[in-house]
């Protein structure tokens, strides 16, 4: 059991586990920023522009059963509209990140040449220019 123990307190440790959790719940406030996005912002939108057209209120009745597909189309829209989103964000954020990488990768400057080096090159250009 200890042996257990110590091999889960390892795992929990690992960075890896550490960063996941960390991308979970950024994503779940993330996910709280789109959806308002969609549905305070987008959505209105679209309704402005294709007329107020809701598809939740569709469904198909057969039997005692009712068959609500219109929910179904409005959570196909709200997860093309979550991805569009999530689309332009990190393009945008790559973006960023390849002008931030640009700007720190800068050709190196030769080292200075040693003092000593210097002298021993002046030493033997001038032995050659007397040959």
């Amino acid at each position: 059991m200890k042996a257990f123990v110590r091999e889960f307190k390892e795992f929990i440790a690992k960075g890896n586990v550490m960063s996941m959790a960390v991308g979970i719940i950024v994503g779940s406030a993330f996910t709280a920023i789109v959806t308002s996005l969609n549905q305070d912002i987008i959505t209105p939108l679209l309704g402005l522009i294709l007329g107020q057209i809701d598809f939740t209120s569709l469904s198909l009745t057969v039997g005692n059963a009712s068959i609500m597909y219109g929910n179904f189309i409005q959570a196909i829209l709200t997860f093309l509209i979550t991805a569009l989103t999530l689309f332009f964000v990190l393009k945008g954020f790559n973006r960023l990140t390849k002008r931030k990488q640009a700007q720190e990768v800068k050709p190196e400057e030769p080292a200075p040449v040693p003092e000593d080096i210097q002298l021993l090159t002046e030493i033997r250009d001038l032995l050659k220019a007397e040959r």
